[in-house]
């Protein structure tokens, strides 16, 4: 059996923006229980010179996105990225979803050899195979992004585990 470049990162994406999605639900709402200004959490960091939850949401967004879009041959949505509350998080999240949701598998039939150029034009632009560009950089950075986001919650005390961060699969 093989595993399809479509099923490595379609259903992947959705899992994890649902679970984000459900997340800032909860940090929501502890803020709210807890008397917390939205803002300390949307703009919480780690370090100073690290970027803020809102960024880090947007970022594994923008991964989704584009990762789906270039895998499957497709121009890469651009949405602005004025995002300052959860419920604008929330309306980014389904945003993504209704994009993850309108590509195809069959769009997807070789994208794991199709060329990806990454930052084109630029000193930094490199180009990749899509097999390597899925699973050694779009999976990668996606999770990085998602996986800080829930640590942020979780460091300013938003009750929520593995199972939130999992989500259902």
């Amino acid at each position: 059996m093989t595993l399809s470049m479509y099923d490595a990162s379609i259903p992947v994406f959705k899992q994890m923006l649902t679970a984000l999605s459900d997340v800032l639900k909860k940090a929501e709402a502890h803020a709210i229980e807890k008397k917390i200004e939205p803002v300390a959490l949307l703009q919480s960091r780690l370090f100073p010179d690290m970027l803020p939850f809102v960024r880090q949401v947007q970022i594994a967004v923008d991964f989704s996105k584009g990762v789906s879009a270039r895998l499957a041959g497709i121009e890469v949505p651009s949405w602005p990225e004025t995002e300052t509350s959860f419920a604008e998080l929330q309306a980014l999240i389904t945003k993504a979803l209704a994009h993850l949701d309108s590509v195809t598998p069959e769009q997807f039939v070789q994208s794991e050899s199709r060329e990806i150029v990454l930052r084109p034009g630029t000193p930094k632009e490199k180009t990749l195979v899509g097999r390597v560009y899925l699973l050694q950089y779009g999976l990668p950075q996606f999770f990085f992004h998602v996986t800080t986001a829930y640590a942020l919650l979780r460091h300013n005390g938003v009750e929520i585990g593995k199972r939130d961060f999992m989500g259902t699969y």
